[in-house]
């Protein structure tokens, strides 16, 4: 069963332009690490883009490569997406 996403996550994700297939994609492959404030952090590396064209093969994921930046946040307790994000140019993902 997916997870339910929030109110705030689906104006989030309209407002930066995520469609649901990018969401699906980061839940399925995304790598997950905790925010440390209670959140679970999923996103694309390296190795996971690679399992994903494995899966979904090169044309759709080159279509669609602008979206391989984008994470998103899930509650730990629950599993709900609570919002989602694109990183811009030079900015990392905060691990701690």
């Amino acid at each position: 069963m997916k997870p339910i996403s929030t109110l705030h996550a689906n104006v989030r994700a309209q407002q930066r332009g995520v469609p649901p297939l990018v969401m699906n994609w980061l839940l399925d492959y995304g790598e997950e690490t905790f925010d440390g404030r209670g959140g679970v952090l999923r996103y694309f590396t390296p190795r996971s883009i690679r399992q994903l064209e494995r899966e979904v093969g090169q044309a759709p994921l080159k279509r669609l490569s602008e979206y391989l930046r984008c994470y998103l946040v899930q509650g730990s307790q629950d599993g709900n997406v609570i919002t989602v994000g694109k990183r811009h140019r030079g900015k990392r993902i905060c691990r701690h």
